[in-house]
């Protein structure tokens, strides 16, 4: 078990393993993201203060974070904010590109936020759809 406060970094990664990407935050804390795309429905971000004590554990793959992300929002702090996608598919009839993160609804109903970009560099627009790649929607195929 890991507790904020009395775990270490060097704890989390015996819990955690190797963090997909590590983010420096500005007041010399680190931020580890542990993704479980494109097979999971979960994210966490995992914050280290400078001490090297664990200060926050976030699953960041939550309906408050996904409705932050708005049309305008630079692609950097989306992948920032909600860590690596499951899937990006670029569409080049219409020039779009869709960056994919898997989820779960509450009760347990599986979903995916999809950010859509035009630019690559900027969201042009997002969607929350059924997760048709779920074991659950998948049916006799």
């Amino acid at each position: 078990m890991i507790l904020p406060g009395a775990s270490t970094e060097a704890d989390v990664r015996d819990r955690f393993g190797v963090p997909e990407t590590i983010w420096d935050e500005a007041d010399g804390a680190r931020t580890l993201e542990y993704n479980r795309q494109p097979a999971g429905q979960i994210n966490y971000m995992i914050t280290v203060g400078a001490d090297g004590r664990l200060v926050a554990v976030r699953q960041v793959l939550t309906p408050e974070n996904f409705a932050r992300i708005t049309p305008g929002t630079d692609m950097a702090q989306v992948r920032r904010n909600l860590g690596k996608p499951a899937k990006v598919t670029p569409y080049r009839l219409s020039g779009e590109t869709h960056h994919d993160w898997r989820f779960a609804e509450a009760p347990n109903i599986p979903k995916v936020f999809t950010v859509v970009t035009k630019d690559g560099a900027t969201v042009l627009r997002t969607q929350i759809g059924p997760d048709m790649d779920a074991p659950e929607n998948k049916g006799g195929r």
